[in-house]
């Protein structure tokens, strides 16, 4: 098992085995199937909210944006930011017919890690007695210069 005390570095390594663990399924002609729900912000570029290939449902990163309205809340605090961020990951995992409980991993990208023991009460709210595995991180910036942007792999 490869571990680092860097957090990028065991993001990158944590995707690679992902991706060796998949890569057979995958390779059989696994349909890939585009997600979109009506309740969740549309995509900001060119990507899907989420894609299911191969059991796993992949959730592409949200921010704090209110899908009602499409109006960007940057202001918000770290906790209101992350609820919404969470609501919205909620909403595309309910498109597929799946819960909170289906999603086996998540990354979190803060751009202040002070804010992490705020986020993760509002993050704990969300799950159940068995969270998902977790990688959270610092970055510069993130789209929109929000405070927090989750992504989730879900299994049905």
């Amino acid at each position: 098992m490869f571990h680092s005390t860097s957090p990028v570095v065991n993001i990158v390594a944590g995707a690679a085995l992902l991706v060796a663990a998949l890569a057979p399924a995958l390779a059989q002609d696994v349909a890939k199937e585009v997600i979109a729900s009506p309740n969740a912000p549309e995509a900001i570029g060119p990507y899907s909210q989420a894609i299911e290939a191969g059991g796993f449902v992949f959730l592409a990163g949200q921010i704090a944006i209110d899908p009602s309205t499409g109006e960007l809340m940057a202001d918000l605090g770290i906790e209101d930011q992350t609820r919404m961020v969470l609501e919205n990951l909620q909403a595309v995992l309910e498109e597929a017919g799946l819960t909170m409980d289906n999603v086996v991993s998540t990354s979190v990208f803060l751009s202040d890690l002070d804010d992490f023991s705020a986020m993760n009460e509002v993050y704990a709210t969300f799950f159940g007695d068995a969270p998902p595995a977790r990688a959270t991180v610092e970055v510069s910036r993130l789209p929109r210069d929000v405070a927090v942007e989750i992504s989730a792999i879900a299994v049905r």
